[in-house]
């Protein structure tokens, strides 16, 4: 069979052609004879060789060669559209498989005969006014049917090539016929409009032949320009097509028209032509329809979050919560979900794996740093180098117009003269507002009401008031180690082995060694670090395995330090001896909980007091508070305080320090000294003081105590207003401590000092 690839030629079932027999060469066509099968392929665009399946259209034409009319012309008869399929190419050699693909026979003979007749009848009262008409006459009387007809004016009438395949693709012979018979009214339209035959035409259906003839005339004539200045036109036409199908608003839509008239007039040499495409180029790229409301499936997304992340129980109940609300509104609903906590906690990832849930885009943006409400905003079109905000670059990113977006680092935005980028962020933020957010550099409304935002942080406190507000705060407690293992274990080494080339049979891990691993190599809430340790430890791997060192490689508790070196963290543990005036205190900070000693001494002076370690203000006040309320407490021991001069110092003095929750624990020190009682080292404690002898509540109870437990600490002080947040603290803490809630100052020194 010769298969020959077409292009831009109409060619229908059971019609007679000639071809020139070079029309074959290089298709099978040296060895064509009469009887020979030909099977027709329809190229999708122009070009002679370096074919590929994606070139060509699904539906061809099958035929067969009946002669030769001389030794140069080949007679093909045409015969059944097929179906193509497992179309291959090699060295412009085609082979594939096809089917025959019926048609759909909705007209009956006499109606396509009487079709027929009738489109004759109009061809030839057309051509009778022209000089060719004779010639014309005899060429249309030669025709046997609409198909003959169709294929001998094919190139006359004002046809594309998709058209002309659309013609060969249509199942029905009515709808086949009907195209047709469109197309050659048409072609008659259009010859009387460009000779101004008739003024008027009569009839709804010759009118709207005629509008479709005069926007073909239009658009051909318009083509005519576009190969003329394919420099100034082509962009308006690409940007003509992306506003028509884009779904913009009406108000978007008028302002895009706008400015694309502006580029038509202005023309590509005008220094305003770029910053017009720019500005069309974005607004084209967002995606303005309505997204489709697609079921919510609570049963994958609890499946999702628990492959993705491990523990986190009470953020996952939070996240699906939020979206059985969205299940039930079938809209985003809910409030803007802000994580807060350690960094490598997981806030990013998880909000990676909502977007795996819900099947919808992820896009991240950082915000970190950020000074300029311009940089959520955008810059309004008058400034030079004005650029559209961090958000909407994020929707044009996704694609979609209802992404998943995380704002990163929501408590690292700054402000200075360029403005308040946290103000800016309430518009985007409020669900009351974001369904017409206005970006500067658009300077058109945009809907936000389908984006489910989630912002991320280290800490509130950063965070203003007003935007804090808007936002629901779920806390990222750091991981125990029993977390950090199953971790290490069933994530963060299967994903660096992957990385990396290595098999599990290559490199084993024993439990020991990632105990090991996390007991004396990290001291953080999350698990950043410790990727950072079993990526180097893979890499060191792979160095050894290349060296044939071994077919495989495990790394035991003992031999860990011969792939990460000596331990980098040196964790504080429990004092072993009680020594009056030192006591232990629990400190929150970014990297998690630790434990701090405050150390109290006399010393022969004239009752001044000295603070050493990097205290901050509000850890001096609570200095001044303890010492007056041992004063208060300890009339008579106090004294000692009017000739002696009292040293108050905080271990690791490089590291700054600061926060009221060691009100407590200073108290506690300074009336361990002044009564020359020491105080048990396996106890511990935090909470804020007050002047009046209570303990008030503090913040990071939860890192706190997973900070107590890994240095030993047995029995734990905390506020009783804190009893609350112990819902937080994983049962593999509490267990191993003695948690006592107090209220008063006095309740801890008497169990303490007794």
């Amino acid at each position: 069979m010769v298969i020959r690839p077409v292009y831009n030629i109409l060619l229908l079932p059971d019609v007679s052609y000639y071809f020139k027999k070079e029309f074959f060469s290089g298709f099978g066509g040296e060895s064509i004879e009469a009887g020979s099968d030909i099977l027709f392929i329809f190229l999708k665009n122009e070009k002679e060789s370096g074919f590929t399946p994606e070139d060509f259209y699904p539906i061809g034409l099958s035929a067969r060669a009946e002669g030769f009319g001389d030794e140069d012309a080949v007679s093909v008869r045409t015969l059944n559209r097929v179906d193509l399929s497992d179309l291959q190419i090699s060295d412009d050699q085609i082979t594939l498989s096809a089917s025959i693909r019926p048609d759909t026979e909705d007209m009956s003979d006499a109606e396509a005969g009487q079709q027929f007749a009738e489109l004759r009848t109009a061809l030839l009262r057309f051509v009778q006014g022209y000089q060719w008409g004779l010639w014309a006459r005899s060429f249309i009387l030669q025709r046997k049917n609409i198909n003959d007809l169709a294929c001998a004016l094919a190139d006359y009438l004002n046809l594309t090539a998709e058209e002309k395949y659309g013609i060969l693709a249509a199942d029905s012979i009515r709808t086949r016929y009907s195209l047709i018979i469109g197309a050659v009214s048409e072609f008659i339209e259009v010859a009387k409009v460009s000779e101004e035959a008739q003024n008027a035409q009569k009839g709804d259906q010759e009118q709207l032949y005629r509008e479709a003839a005069i926007k073909k005339q239009i658009d051909y004539l318009q083509k005519e320009l576009d190969d003329m200045h394919p420099e100034n036109v082509s962009d308006i036409r690409k940007f003509e097509k992306k506003i028509e199908s884009s779904g913009m608003n009406p108000e978007a839509r008028r302002e895009a028209e706008k400015v694309l008239n502006r580029m038509r007039q202005e023309g590509k040499e005008s220094h305003e032509y770029g910053l017009l495409y720019d500005y069309l180029d974005f607004v084209t790229s967002l995606s303005w329809k309505a997204p489709e409301v697609k079921p919510i499936d609570l049963d994958k997304a609890e499946a999702v979050l628990d492959e993705d992340h491990y523990g986190l129980r009470k953020v996952k109940e939070r996240i699906i919560q939020q979206l059985a609300v969205m299940a039930l509104n079938k809209k985003q609903y809910g409030s803007i979900l802000l994580f807060v906590g350690a960094p490598g906690t997981g806030k990013t990832s998880i909000g990676q794996s909502i977007a795996r849930a819900l099947g919808r885009e992820y896009v991240r943006i950082s915000l970190g740093g950020i000074r300029d409400e311009a940089e959520i905003r955008g810059h309004r079109r008058t400034y030079i180098g004005a650029m559209p905000g961090r958000i909407m670059e994020g929707m044009k990113r996704s694609g979609a117009s209802n992404p998943v977006m995380v704002l990163d680092e929501v408590d690292k935005l700054a402000k200075d003269y360029g403005g308040d980028p946290a103000s800016a962020l309430l518009e985007v933020l409020d669900p009351e507002q974001n369904n017409t957010f206005t970006d500067h550099y658009m300077n058109v409304p945009y809907d936000l009401s389908n984006v489910l935002f989630v912002c991320t942080a280290n800490t509130a406190d950063t965070i203003p008031e007003p935007l804090l507000n808007r936002m629901e705060v779920i806390s990222f407690p750091g991981y125990t180690a029993v977390e950090k293992f199953h971790i290490a274990r069933k994530h963060l080494l299967p994903k660096a082995q992957k990385a990396m080339g290595i098999t599990p049979k290559m490199l084993k891990l024993t439990d020991g060694a990632i105990r090991r691993m996390i007991d004396e190599y990290t001291m953080e809430s999350g698990v950043r670090d410790l990727k950072k340790l079993i990526d180097t430890l893979c890499r060191t791997a792979a160095v050894r395995l290349v060296k044939n060192e071994g077919s495989s490689i495990t790394v035991t508790k003992s031999s860990l330090p011969d792939y990460l070196g000596k331990k980098q963290m040196h964790h504080e543990r429990k004092l072993t001896e009680k020594i009056p005036g030192v006591v232990t205190g629990l400190a929150w900070t970014r990297a998690g909980g630790e434990i701090l000693f405050i150390e109290s001494r006399l010393t022969a002076g004239k009752g001044n007091l000295l603070i050493t370690g990097q205290l901050g203000d509000v850890m001096k006040e609570s200095v001044q508070i303890a010492l007056s309320l041992v004063k208060s407490l300890y009339p008579k021991e106090s004294r000692v305080f009017e000739d002696h001069d009292l040293h108050i110092h905080v271990p690791a003095g490089a590291v700054p320090k600061d926060g009221p929750s060691a009100g407590i624990t200073l108290t506690t020190a300074l009336a361990s000294l002044i009564t020359g009682k020491a105080v048990d080292t396996d106890c511990a404690m935090t909470g804020e003081v007050s002047l009046r002898g209570g303990i008030l509540p503090i913040g990071g109870l939860p890192e706190k105590l997973m900070a107590a437990q890994r240095a030993g600490i047995t029995k734990v002080f905390i506020p009783a207003a804190n009893m609350d947040d112990l819902d937080d603290v994983a049962d593999e803490v509490k267990s191993r401590l003695e948690i006592i809630p107090v209220k008063k100052v006095t309740d801890v020194l008497g169990k303490l000092l007794k």
